[in-house]
């Protein structure tokens, strides 16, 4: 499936989101990159809560970023940048049928999206290929 990848600054290309869309598109915003808190990491089951509490941001990131689960962490705003594929989707998403694999534990950015993000109550629509 041949994809145009999201240009976040290019936001003015983007649509006005309504209710459906997403059932018509090929997941776009799933190509930008996802930053999350230890809050999602807990939700996804990749943190243990105990551990959440007691070991540093610092340390789960690392270990995060060595299972290649995750890509960056900003310890100054203890931010993590989830992983992606080399062909930019979010490693949560599946690539056959462009959904998420993990939606109900998906973390609040997704959850928020499009009302959130680099323009809000716009989304990068593109329909999906039938």
């Amino acid at each position: 499936m041949l994809l145009h990848r999201v240009d976040v600054d290019r936001c003015e290309t983007w649509t006005r989101y309504r209710p459906g869309l997403c059932d018509r598109c090929a997941a776009h915003c799933c190509t930008m990159p996802v930053e999350v808190r230890l809050a999602d990491l807990v939700r996804l089951g990749w943190v243990d809560p105990f551990e959440a509490e007691h070991e540093a941001p610092k340390q789960i990131a690392r270990r995060l970023q060595k299972a290649g689960r995750v890509d960056h962490f900003n310890g100054k705003h203890e931010i993590f940048t989830l992983a992606r594929r080399a062909s930019g989707d979010c490693a949560l998403l599946d690539a056959q049928t462009r959904r998420c694999t993990v939606y109900a534990q998906r973390p609040d950015t997704c959850r928020k999206h499009p009302q959130v993000g680099p323009k809000p109550g716009h989304c990068p629509f593109g329909p999906r290929a039938e």
